[in-house]
């Protein structure tokens, strides 16, 4: 059944392919997936949910039937057989709710990609919500790696790319994102993408393609003159004064 879900919510929510690289040399573009555990820790929360929701409505539904079973009167026990069926119609649409989610949850974890070169990098996320960005190392102003402790146990982390301009401008179409902060979600290997993020950041840098850190100091460049050339130079200024007072009349 969970298959026949997944199936449906591929054709339901057509999934793009996979995305192209970003700009810059493709003999060093380097591919990164979320972690196996990422799969783990969504499923976990998604368990968490799911029992949340399902033990409410028995809850409620075992503790209305017990008050009504001592109301002991003629038009409760009318009632009773509905709300037990209105209970179960609850319970299979939660049911049905939650496989669907979980479904989504797969897919999205299956459709993460995160793309990085040497002069940029793409990250892809999202199935109902597609969300793609694309960032040039130039405009990237401060990288980070947030780790929860439920992120901790699982041995994953994320590593937060954070943009020049804008602040916190929420993104149009995606709620809860933001237009200048990118997320690799899940990865086992966070400290690492950082890496070389800043190692590709230094060398584009360096190149002469962006600003450096450490401005380094331009030599100054002075004429150096032997003392045949100064010897030279004024006898020309003396003869030319000498023309100069020659041709003035007192």
């Amino acid at each position: 059944m969970f298959n026949l879900v997944r199936h449906w919510c591929e054709r339901l929510f057509r999934i793009p392919p996979e995305p192209g690289p970003p700009p810059g040399d493709e003999a060093r573009t380097r591919v990164f997936r979320a972690a196996p555990n990422f799969l783990r820790y969504l499923k976990l929360i998604w368990g968490i949910g799911t029992a949340a929701s399902v033990g409410g409505v028995v809850i409620f539904g075992i503790a209305t039937f017990v008050a009504m079973s001592f109301a002991r009167n003629g038009e409760t026990g009318k009632i009773q057989p509905f709300l037990i069926a209105l209970e179960v119609v609850v319970l299979i649409g939660i049911v049905i709710a939650r496989l669907v989610k979980l479904a989504v949850l797969q897919l999205d974890y299956e459709n993460r990609w995160y793309v990085v070169t040497d002069r940029s990098l793409r990250i892809r996320e999202g199935v109902i919500h597609v969300r793609e960005m694309t960032i040039t190392f130039a405009n990237i102003q401060n990288i980070e790696v947030k780790q929860g402790p439920l992120q901790r146990y699982f041995q994953i982390a994320d590593l937060q790319v954070d943009t020049a301009g804008g602040g916190n401008e929420p993104h149009p179409t995606v709620p809860g994102a933001s237009l200048h902060t990118a997320f690799f979600r899940g990865i086992d290997n966070a400290t690492e993408v950082k890496a070389l993020i800043q190692e590709r950041l230094r060398g584009l840098k360096d190149s002469g393609l962006g600003d450096l850190d450490d401005p380094r100091p331009v030599a100054s460049v002075a004429p150096a003159f032997d003392a045949t050339a100064v010897g030279a130079l004024r006898e020309v200024l003396a003869e030319a004064r000498a023309l100069r007072a020659a041709t003035v009349k007192p």
